[in-house]
């Protein structure tokens, strides 16, 4: 049994069950924006967002930049659309997070145009009704035409938003009408139109649209009672608690802040660890229903800030039973009728429940997920780092009830990525390195192989150039281990002269860069730049090194290390018909311990899944 004080379930069968009821009512060809602003309604954004796109979901609407951050920090790669207007001073994380701005004004679009680097798409929100954002009707052609001049924005879509789609068809069609206007008179229409929200999925066919948004129907909230005869729609939350004691009153007595109820006859009711504090609105003081063991009780009295009272005369419960606040199997205290009882919005309602309430969700009647009391999903720009470093410490100490064991975590891995660089985490993807041995002609090296080595990967390019490094011994060239612009070490024989080294082909997206080489207190540092760099700086991009250098004889085995976080790794070691014997010991820490050894007559490979983690200080050593 759950010990939560409060809790809510969110159901994403039922999610799902009523994304598929509306999508029954899209045309042929339409695609569906999920909406998660507002952290999908209060049902958890990122969840919500992951299954709406296992359902179909081609882009995610956001009301602001920091929203869309976050869920491209939890690792949500679809399009995602700003449906508000953005300020200047979001630029950065627009662009830096591939985020899609809605534009409504050519201010707003000239700073976009002047601050992206690359081309950016948009969408433009026209005001058909709605008096909200969005250029006004009567501006749309002459704001668009100017738009579209701006070398750097491409219009991918153009959207406009239904006033009262759930109970004025009258006016929702002059809104539909005045939008298909100004899209007859465009030279070209953008590949995305869509102006039907989850209403007017329901009430109005927009055939010029290939693009609806859907938000609260999908959470199985009615807009309009005439709804129901058009969707059969599930609640997707349900917002819970338990009795935390029970009492009993005398008539005459009163209950709650204020007096506000007296009791008139010998009443038994129990208090809930629940108020205003948790989300359950104020206005539901004496009006508020909840259910306890399947029987319909009233809130009485005044909701407090921590606590509510409900009458139980006519219910066998006991302390620590379960209370439903709302959702579940019962119409009364669905969402939509809770604030009918006093006049509120179904939508502020389901935002603020559950404030102190962790979230568990269920699939299929199983609990698949769960997230942290205070929904604490955020990204943060105003703590201190000494404070945030705290708090992560600490909340690995609580989740391993060790703090040894936290320590070791903290001061090892994640402090090393937080403070040695800076705050700014780097990994790689797709990493290939193949090593390949065989003999020469070069007598005055007769003690040495010939070493070429390929390395590929992708990463997000940090500044327009980077390093290659190599010295003679580790101490040496463990300076490069933590410098961040260097993507390439090697450790040369001690023996030999660095110069011995070379970087014989050096390419990021295909373009071969210059290098020039310098000695930097007994290490050989070669820079990789060209001018085509710069346009690529903060973009994931491929990166291609090749080297040629020589390696002793006398030393029967190699060692391959990876300093960085990377996704999916691959090691070869060719070594033609040199050695009879060779043996590979992977030493990988992270998703996988036990890499794949792949043995053919002349090489070796070790390998991991593509899309598995593997942590610094991972490796290979291969002995011959």
């Amino acid at each position: 049994m759950k010990q939560d004080r409060s809790w809510t379930e969110i159901d994403l069968t039922n999610f799902e069950h009523n994304l598929n009821q509306l999508k029954a009512l899209l045309p042929f060809n339409t695609e569906f924006m999920q909406i998660v602003k507002a952290d999908a309604y209060g049902h958890g954004a990122y969840e919500i967002a992951r299954k709406a796109i296992e359902c179909g979901a081609t882009f995610l609407g956001v009301a602001n930049a920091q929203e869309g951050m976050l869920l491209r920090y939890q690792g949500i790669d679809i399009p995602i659309l700003i449906l508000s207007p953005s300020l200047t001073s979001e630029l950065k994380i627009i662009l830096d997070y591939d985020l899609i701005p809605t534009i409504s004004d050519l201010d707003f679009a000239t700073k976009l145009n002047e601050t992206t680097k690359t081309k950016i798409q948009v969408h433009v929100n026209v005001d058909t009704g709605m008096g909200r954002s969005g250029v006004p009707y009567l501006e749309a052609l002459e704001l668009i035409e100017k738009i579209e001049s701006l070398p750097d924005i491409q219009i991918q879509g153009i959207f406009s938003h239904f006033s009262s789609a759930e109970d004025d068809i009258e006016f929702t069609k002059k809104q539909s009408d005045r939008f298909e206007q100004i899209l007859s008179k465009l030279k070209m229409p953008p590949k995305f139109i869509h102006i039907a929200n989850s209403s007017g999925v329901v009430s109005i066919k927009c055939d010029y649209a290939n693009l609806v948004r859907i938000g609260l129907l999908s959470f199985g909230i009615y807009a309009d009672d005439s709804q129901k005869t058009k969707v059969a729609l599930k609640p997707v939350m349900t917002f819970k608690s338990r009795i935390g004691q029970i009492k009993r009153a005398v008539t005459g007595d009163f209950i709650g802040y204020n007096k506000t109820y007296k009791v008139e006859k010998q009443l038994k009711y129990a208090i809930i660890p629940v108020g205003y504090a948790d989300g359950y609105d104020f206005l539901l003081s004496n009006k508020g229903k909840v259910v306890v063991n399947d029987i319909l009780c009233n809130v009485i009295g005044k909701v407090s800030m921590d606590m509510i009272s409900i009458d139980i005369n006519s219910v066998n419960c006991k302390i620590g039973d379960e209370v439903i606040l709302m959702g579940n199997d019962h119409a009364e205290i669905y969402a939509e009728n809770l604030t009918q009882i006093y006049g509120g919005s179904s939508y502020e309602l389901l935002c603020q429940v559950g404030r102190r309430a962790k979230r568990y969700y269920y699939e299929n009647g199983k609990m698949i997920a769960s997230s942290p009391l205070l929904r604490r999903d955020f990204v943060s720009f105003d703590y201190s780092d000494d404070k945030l470093n705290k708090i992560i410490e600490t909340a690995i100490e609580q989740r391993l009830q060790s703090k040894e064991i936290s320590n070791l975590i903290y001061s090892d891995l994640l402090k090393h990525f937080f403070v040695e660089h800076d705050r700014d985490i780097h990994y790689r993807k797709n990493f290939v390195h193949t090593i390949s041995f065989a003999e020469h002609n070069r007598k005055e090296l007769k003690d040495y192989y010939l070493v070429q080595t390929e390395l590929t990967f992708s990463k997000k390019l940090q500044n327009d150039y980077f390093i290659v490094a190599c010295a003679n011994n580790e101490k040496l060239l463990e300076k490069y281990f933590l410098q961040s612009d260097v993507e390439y070490r090697w450790l040369l024989d001690s023996n030999l002269e660095a110069t011995l080294f070379d970087v014989t082909s050096v390419k990021v997206e295909g373009v071969e860069l210059y290098n020039e080489m310098k000695m930097v207190d007994g290490c050989l540092e070669i820079r990789c730049y060209h001018p085509e760099l710069e346009k690529s700086k903060g973009k994931e991009v491929e990166f291609s090194i090749s080297t040629k250098t020589y390696y002793p004889r006398k030393s029967h085995q190699l060692a391959i290390y990876l300093i960085e976080m990377t996704q999916g790794v691959e090691i070869n070691f060719n070594y033609g018909d040199l050695f009879e014997n060779v043996e590979a010991v992977p030493i990988f820490s992270g998703q996988t311990k036990f890499a794949k050894t792949s043995f053919k007559k002349d090489s070796i490979s070790i390998s991991s899944e593509k899309n598995e983690w593997i942590f610094p200080t991972s490796g290979v050593v291969f002995v011959y």
